[in-house]
């Protein structure tokens, strides 16, 4: 990887030198082949076929999040991302015991109307948005570049989103995102706490698969955990992210692009003989 790549710190999934989108047609597999794999991601969660597993609740999911203080906020075109420097980490549930995995960036998928917009759907129903809390395992790796792809890597924790109170911890990120509006602007934000993006102690319903990262490479060996009960946004707050541009300032656009960053997500992977798990009934 050439060293002007690794300057531009876009270190999940590792800088695609590779352009990519999300246009209907792009087949991301002739580019890279780990997205032609069986276990990908995102999935369609049919919740009467998940099985229940109590063994999920011997070691309670234990996120210990701090509060990130000059976070770096970007649009990188594909996404928005919050960059996270301090020190947070989740370990117990389906984890390996012992094993710890650190928080590395919060990444968003949403959809240009209310209907469609997650990565996962529950029983064929798409919500507004979806938010992935990616981390890697601190444990057995230097790096979350070092763990892409690796056996136990990486865990993401996925947040469906849907459109209704103001949703106070991502305040701090809509209240920026108007300096955001081009690809390629990033934002130093004072202080921004993760523990804001994760449900009720007593939401914490999840089910747990292993799939792969749904942005190229799509690296397999990651393990999902998605939180049953969503999180609320105001419909103000959506629409900061949906007036959010996938280019740079002055570039010219192809035919039937909008330039608008929205829809920005991947279409459901087969499940193939993957089971589904549930830490509750």
């Amino acid at each position: 990887m050439a060293d002007n790549v690794i300057e531009e710190a876009d270190n999940y999934p590792g800088k695609d030198e590779l352009e990519w989108g999300y246009e209907e047609g792009v087949e991301w597999g002739l580019l890279f082949p780990e997205a032609n794999g069986e276990y990908q991601s995102p999935i369609n969660l049919n919740s009467r076929e998940a099985r229940y597993d109590p063994r999920l609740l011997e070691v309670g999911l234990n996120p210990n999040y701090v509060v990130c203080r000059d976070c770096e906020v970007i649009n990188d075109g594909h996404t928005v991302r919050i960059m996270l420097k301090s020190k947070s980490v989740v370990t117990g549930g389906p984890l390996p015991s012992d094993h710890e995995y650190e928080l590395s960036e919060v990444r968003f998928h949403w959809g240009k109307e209310n209907q469609r917009g997650s990565e996962h759907t529950v029983n064929f129903k798409a919500f507004p948005m979806e938010l992935h809390l990616i981390h890697w395992n601190a444990t057995l790796f230097n790096s979350v570049e070092e763990a892409m792809g690796k056996n136990k890597g990486i865990l993401i924790i996925a947040l469906f989103v849907q459109v209704g109170k103001e949703h106070l911890g991502l305040k701090a990120i809509t209240d920026v995102l108007q300096d955001l509006q081009y690809k390629g602007k990033t934002k130093i934000i004072p202080c921004f706490n993760p523990n804001t993006l994760l449900p009720d102690p007593l939401l914490r319903d999840y089910w747990v698969y292993e799939g792969s990262l749904t942005t190229p490479p799509c690296s397999e060996n990651v393990i999902w955990i998605l939180y049953r009960y969503p999180l609320t946004i105001s419909q103000m707050q959506i629409e900061e992210f949906r007036r959010l541009r996938s280019h740079i300032k002055g570039a010219e656009l192809p035919e039937g692009n909008d330039g608008m960053l929205g829809d920005n997500f991947r279409p459901t992977q087969p499940l193939s003989d993957r089971v589904v798990r549930a830490a509750f009934q």
